[in-house]
């Protein structure tokens, strides 16, 4: 009986359908969806949402990743009031996931499933079945909802059939951060579903406007007293939802989605997000043009003489220039640093730089790429092949298909390279930068930040070997203010508020270090000293890092000791041995990567950390991690494991030729269980440009 209501409910979706694919929209908890309801619509495959939405005491942040093409990931920070004080907020923390089962076909509906609030309290807490069909302008959905959606309670849970486990739900609502399994349990459910229709262009006085959504849905949400507990009081109004009617009216734009809504009979709501599509996304006008691709001239000078005048130019190029050899037909060229992020881009400004200079012979480059002291990437291209890509009508695939990549060696040049010219070091680099501190998941504050500027310099004096600090000074922010910390575990990382009060003005860092070639596209590093902010000592990394396999594996040791609140040369009295086997492979679908790393951690626990991403051609990457150790998620403290997720994000998209990476970390709570050692130049980072996958990626910079 029960299953033939739920045919009943979804029976008329199944009608056939008309017009052309229309984009989703967002809902006011941060997927695709109507108002406050989901339906079985999706992002285009990779989309990357951010924004906010606002109702009388909450606010709902939230970050959307449309990260495989049936899989929504929503993560979700919600102020509200503090329902036990009556007064202040407080933040809960949570994330969904929505998958679709069934595409959209000439006569069945798109289904999908999905589990609100799957990782928190459970306050939110959720699960949902919902079709969606769409005539012309017209999307209709219908759902039942299970948990908060489905607090209305209008039907019996059709799945208490199969076992009477699915009858009770648990009434408890946690700390947050354990993955909660009471899904699709509970003795009532409710149906919800809503339609949205697409308002055909208007004229206006300021020109057309498109894009307009009318949205009305039936809410299955209760709108429980958010004091915690399942189900819904019965016994007060209070807290409740006036109606399950919600309207709304939405507008997208390229970029930009915004909406004005009436919810529950009581509550003006506003919504607003940004959204990007990686892989192409949105790029700041360049601050300077590509510089030209001079033709070839006639030989000038000698080959010493030639070598001098390459050093120059390479370093008006933004490169630090290592050696310079003429062998017959081929010029080899080591560099190191540069403003470019991909090795095609640091062949195509080498070229560039040196292209009237070389002798018109020369017809192929052998171009050795370093960074942090090691050779990290090489290639051989044919002259002809970059000289063919920087113009209008050159082929980039081209280039690509010309080049051959190398293992990464180290050579030295004075034996490897004997003719080579080189100077003798030491180099300087010095750097002047601002930096930003955020910490999430303070009850008491959605947000903690410090601002600082950072002053710093690196010597290396050759072989590898190098020295490098920096010095700090906070300028603003309320990182300070935190909440002292209730460990139970050793302080490595909860103790943060008080290196930010007492280190207002500190030493991040201060080492010297050896980064070099072991063997073939084989990487050591050793760095001793104040390694990072709050640990100081020694560590050492080795890597095999193949340059034309999916795969590498490392293995970094170290032995540390707790630095000091005040962030200069004082220790604390906690020490630890700790490091970790790595594993980085490729997967082979929509362009994914996992790293595996077992070990032992910082605060003495033993575990495993799971890393799950996936990459773009434009340089941007989305990923999230999970540890889980040997510490018992009691004894963890708020958030039960340590997780997170992440946005890397070119700052070349800005305008400018650089190879720095902004990275924003979304930890929803800063815990001391599962942290690992952070060193300035771990080796898979330092590396990672120089292989298969990466140089492919890069292949559109042989020509700019």
């Amino acid at each position: 009986m029960r299953a033939a209501r739920l045919a009943l409910l979804l029976g008329p979706l199944a009608l056939p359908a008309g017009g052309e694919e229309i984009p989703a929209t967002g809902g006011s908890f941060g997927g695709a969806g109507l108002v406050e309801t989901r339906n079985a619509r999706f992002r285009e495959d990779g989309t990357l949402e951010a924004g906010g939405t606002y109702r009388h005491q909450r606010r709902f942040w939230f970050a959307n990743f449309q990260a495989l093409p049936f899989l929504e990931t929503t993560f979700r920070l919600t102020e509200r009031l503090n329902a036990t004080t009556g007064r202040g907020s407080t933040t809960d923390r949570a994330f969904d996931v929505k998958l679709r089962l069934l595409e959209e076909g000439p006569w069945n509906p798109a289904v999908a499933v999905g589990l609100q609030d799957v990782i928190g309290t459970g306050i939110y807490g959720g699960e949902y079945l919902v079709a969606s069909r769409r005539w012309g302008p017209l999307d209709v959905s219908l759902g039942l909802g299970w948990g908060r959606l489905g607090t209305r309670g209008v039907l019996n849970n059709p799945l208490a059939d199969l076992s009477d486990r699915f009858r009770t739900r648990p009434r408890d609502v946690g700390r947050g951060g354990t993955p909660r399994l009471d899904f699709f349990r509970g003795e009532d459910v409710s149906p919800f579903g809503g339609v949205e229709y697409s308002i055909p262009p208007l004229e206006t006085p300021w020109g057309t406007l498109d894009g307009l959504r009318a949205k009305a849905e039936w809410s299955g949400d209760a709108l429980r007293d958010e004091r915690g507990g399942y189900p819904a009081r019965r016994d007060s109004l209070r807290g409740r939802a006036r109606s399950p009617v919600n309207l709304g009216l939405q507008w997208q734009g390229e970029y930009v989605d915004a909406s004005l809504a009436f919810v529950h009979g009581t509550d003006a709501l506003v919504r607003v997000s940004l959204r990007m599509d990686p892989a192409n996304p949105p790029q700041a006008p360049r601050l300077r043009p590509v510089p030209a691709m001079p033709a070839r001239q006639p030989p000038a000078g000698d080959e010493d003489g030639r070598a001098r005048t390459v050093f120059d130019a390479l370093r008006q190029a933004g490169f630090r220039p290592l050696a310079y050899e003429e062998r017959g037909i081929e010029a080899r060229i080591a560099v190191s640093d540069g403003n470019q992020r991909t090795l095609p881009g640091v062949a195509s400004r080498v070229l560039r730089a040196v292209n009237g200079i070389l002798p018109p012979g020369v017809e192929s480059l052998r171009l050795s790429w370093w960074q942090a002291g090691a050779e990290t990437g090489a290639i051989l291209i044919p002259r002809q092949a970059l000289e063919a890509a920087a113009t209008p009508f050159g082929s980039v695939e081209e280039a690509w298909s010309a080049t051959t990549l190398l293992p990464a060696t180290g050579p030295d040049f004075t034996q490897d390279w004997p003719g080579a010219f080189t100077e003798p070091g030491p180099s300087w680099d010095l750097v002047l930068e601002p930096r930003l501190n955020l910490q999430l998941g303070d009850p008491s504050r959605t947000l903690r930040y410090q601002g600082a500027a950072a002053a710093g310099a690196r010597v290396e004096f050759g072989h590898g070997i190098s020295a490098a600090g920096a010095l700090q000074q906070a300028v603003f922010g309320n990182l300070d203010r935190g909440l002292p910390s209730d460990s139970r575990l050793p302080r490595v990382r909860s103790d943060y508020a008080l290196y930010a009060r007492d280190g207002k003005t500190s030493i991040p860092g201060l080492y010297a270090e050896r980064v070099w070639n072991l063997a073939p596209d084989t990487f050591a590093r050793a760095t001793a000293g104040l390694l990072e902010p709050m640990f100081g000592g020694v560590s050492a990394e080795v890597l095999w890092r193949p340059a034309d396999r999916g795969l590498a594996i490392g293995l970094d040791l170290n032995f540390v000791q707790q630095r000091d609140t005040k962030g200069l040369f004082a220790f604390r009295n906690y020490n630890v041995a700790t490091g970790h086997l790595s594993l980085y492979a490729d997967l082979p679908v929509w362009n994914l990567y996992g790293i595996l790393r077992a070990g032992r951690y910082l605060a003495g626990d033993w575990g495993a950390t799971i890393e799950m991403g996936r990459r773009f051609d434009s340089g941007i990457e989305v990923g999230g991690f999970a540890t889980f150790t040997n510490v018992p998620f009691s004894r963890f403290g708020e958030g039960s494991f340590d997780k997170g997720i992440y946005v890397r994000v070119p700052l070349s998209l800005f305008g400018t030729d650089s190879r720095g990476t902004g990275t924003a970390v979304i930890r929803p709570v800063q815990r001391d269980g599962g942290q690992r050692l952070a060193v300035d130049n771990p080796l898979w980072e330092v590396t990672r440009a120089g292989r298969a996958d990466a140089v492919r990626r890069g292949v559109a910079d042989f020509a700019r």
